[in-house]
């Protein structure tokens, strides 16, 4: 009998490792997702004592509680749709521009190392420097005008984009392009749709990311010289020491980029479904 009881307890043990190997997982995520709203409930609660008992002075920063009034006060004049619009239009034509000419440029230096030994020296030359430097020969270009931010952007965007598909593409498993070869698939297209990009395509994804970000740092740069957009009210909204509404469109920014983000990651999820 009790050896019945022991072989049905052993029988039934591994279907129970296997319900919670399942759950672990969910209870991992489960953990980090309320810690990390915990610690930021925390850090706004403190932020917010710290100004209402005068430990930081109102007129520097104001108390996180100041940020939906003054989103209300905004959305009810027209500023923040307008503002959040026209950032938008500039930011979508330099991230795309930047974001296309990057991946085929950088694939195009990883598949022929002629091409990769052309822009060398004019990668060195200019990927160190920055894209708001670039601003005098925008408005020379430009002029002041949407445009100008978009180039500003693009150029922001670009050197992540081209860096990553390079890296990406010359990480590419040689023995990958020998076994195509091998089995009559060694012509270029056939190399580049079914080995490449595929190969490929996680470093891509990572670069568009990383340019995704760096092109809202660089809509702040490109609207400094008077183009409408967050950056312009910012730099107004802070000549009048008018921190809550600087605070909100930081938030605003903050909030569009996550946005962005979790597009792009869920693209990238669904083309790369074939990893998993």
């Amino acid at each position: 009998m009790s050896y019945l009881i022991s072989a049905s307890s052993n029988s039934t043990r591994p279907g129970v490792d296997r319900m919670h190997a399942l759950r672990a997982p969910f209870s991992n995520f489960r953990l980090a997702h309320y810690g990390s709203l915990i610690s930021l409930v925390a850090f706004l609660c403190i932020w917010e004592l710290a100004v209402r008992s005068g430990l930081i002075p109102q007129i520097l920063v104001p108390p996180p509680s100041s940020v939906v009034p003054t989103f209300l006060r905004e959305q009810a004049n027209g500023m923040w749709w307008h503002n959040v619009i026209a950032s938008l239009r500039h930011y979508t034509l330099g991230v795309v521009i930047g974001s296309v000419l990057g991946i085929a440029l950088g694939i195009a230096s990883g598949l022929w190392p002629v091409v990769q030994q052309s822009q060398e020296g004019i990668a060195r030359l200019l990927r160190p420097i920055p894209p708001i430097a670039w601003i005098p020969f925008a408005i020379i270009w430009f002029g002041v005008t949407e445009a100008a931010a978009a180039f500003i952007i693009g150029i922001g965007v670009f050197w992540f984009n081209y860096f990553a598909s390079y890296t990406a593409v010359k990480g590419v498993d040689k023995g990958y392009v020998e076994l195509a070869n091998a089995f009559g698939r060694g012509r270029f297209f056939d190399r580049l749709i079914n080995i490449v990009l595929p190969g490929a395509a996680p470093g891509i994804f990572s670069g568009i990311r990383a340019g995704l970000g760096m092109g809202w740092i660089t809509v702040l740069a490109a609207e400094l010289f008077g183009i409408s957009g967050i950056g312009q009210r910012m730099m107004e909204a802070g000549g009048l020491l008018a921190t809550d509404v600087v605070v909100l469109y930081m938030v605003t920014i903050a909030a569009l980029y996550s946005v962005c983000d979790i597009a792009i990651t869920s693209i990238s999820k669904s083309v790369l479904q074939w990893q998993e």
